[in-house]
């Protein structure tokens, strides 16, 4: 988040979005919510939310940050998990749409192993996920109270 938000405080150029690679997801979140997002916000800047499934640990893989997961992210992956089995939804499709939630998200880039990941994507964009879910992902501590939840919830 740091050279974005180095850009931000210039006065010029002034850019109208950026990428922002992993560090808007359900795993990490914190830092940018901080700082950059209201910067960019009050600036009027987009964002691209790159890597929404932390290097594929909330797709179904096994890695964080482009390494083996370290065992807390697996336990708080594993929570999540509970969470999307009790309503019933997938993990894929909670991650996207937390990353699009934020109001200068803009787009959002999950990269794909094969094609037929990009299917998987477009369905979990798509996917119904309902209020209650977001409420409960709160209520766990496991999103910030800063961090915009999809529909308002």
């Amino acid at each position: 988040t740091e050279p974005i938000e180095m850009t931000l405080a210039l006065d010029e150029p002034q850019p109208d979005g950026f990428l922002l690679a992993g560090r808007y997801t359900l795993l990490d979140h914190e830092h940018a919510l901080q700082r950059l997002l209201p910067m960019a916000q009050e600036q009027n800047v987009g964002m691209v939310v790159g890597g929404p499934y932390s290097s594929g640990i909330l797709a179904g893989g096994a890695h964080f940050e482009y390494q083996k997961a370290p065992a807390e992210i697996i336990a708080k992956v594993n929570r999540l998990k509970e969470l999307t089995a009790k309503h019933g939804i997938s993990i894929k499709a909670a991650a996207l749409q937390f990353s699009l939630a934020h109001p200068v998200a803009d787009a959002v880039v999950p990269g794909a192993t094969r094609p037929s990941r990009i299917a998987e994507d477009v369905a979990a964009l798509g996917e119904k996920i309902p209020a209650a879910f977001w409420h409960d992902l709160r209520a766990a501590g496991l999103v910030s109270p800063a961090a915009p939840l999809p529909n308002n919830a």
